[in-house]
């Protein structure tokens, strides 16, 4: 077993095996979130975020730092891509209201078990097949 780029990569003779369970874990133990309470669901499409809104601002590097791990993420869990690029938006001056709405993120990511992205190659063959 190999690390690259946050990805584990496991071999054999016909396949290669791409997970990024270790660096969810990591994300979530980086923002003390690997005890909450998962939520099976994604967020809801017509939530409506404000760019000022009335709740406190909060420190954008955080903001920032958690949203860059899920993009990250977005490489091998493709359904947080829509929950990540519109709290995106709000990278400039993040609330309150944005980073709760972030950790829900982190809730959703929690409920699922296995972050994995398999690729599979044969002997022989020209192309690479998705499993």
């Amino acid at each position: 077993m190999n690390y690259f780029l946050g990805f584990e990569v496991h071999q054999s003779d016909d396949e290669i095996f791409l997970n990024q369970e270790k660096y969810a874990r990591e994300i979530l133990r980086k923002f003390r979130m690997e005890s909450c309470k998962s939520v099976p669901t994604d967020l809801v499409s017509n939530l409506k975020l404000l760019k000022e809104d009335e709740t406190e601002k909060i420190d954008a590097s955080i903001y920032i730092s958690l949203i860059g791990s899920l993009l990250y993420l977005t490489s091998s869990i493709p359904n947080l891509m829509y929950a990540t690029s519109l709290l995106l938006r709000f990278m400039q001056s993040p609330t309150n209201t944005h980073f709760v709405t972030t950790k829900r993120v982190l809730n959703i990511l929690r409920a699922l078990h296995r972050l994995d992205m398999a690729l599979a190659c044969s002997r022989g063959t020209q192309g690479n097949k998705k499993l």
